[in-house]
């Protein structure tokens, strides 16, 4: 592994070897991953394609709406590795799931 956070490096480095240095999305992020036997095929610090970026993985909550806060107190078994791509595509797609909220605001502004 080349790369590595400098801030919870011990933590980043048990999700990685647990993962394999692999993204763990096996379609949370609407792709099948057909190519991947069901899961992501990105892999921490190589490059997307001949002509593509490198791959930098996070450690990151399954759960791709969980706060910031929320992570920073979860141990390294309750994290995944996830590729940017996946992650982002992931987050967006369990928003559009969420509930719709109430537009009728009943409240401090109503006369």
């Amino acid at each position: 592994m080349k790369s590595q956070p400098i801030v919870g490096a011990a933590v980043f480095t048990a999700v990685m070897e647990a993962a394999g240095y692999r993204c763990q999305c096996s379609g949370e992020c609407g792709q099948p991953h057909t190519k991947g036997n069901g899961r992501c095929r990105h892999e921490h610090d190589h490059y997307t394609s001949k002509h593509g970026r490198r791959v930098r993985l996070m450690a990151a909550p399954a759960d791709p709406l969980a706060t910031d806060v929320v992570a920073a107190r979860l141990a390294a078994s309750e994290l995944r590795a996830w590729c940017p791509d996946c992650h982002g595509a992931a987050a967006r797609r369990a928003r559009r799931q969420l509930p719709p909220t109430p537009t009728d605001q009943c409240g401090l502004f109503d006369l």
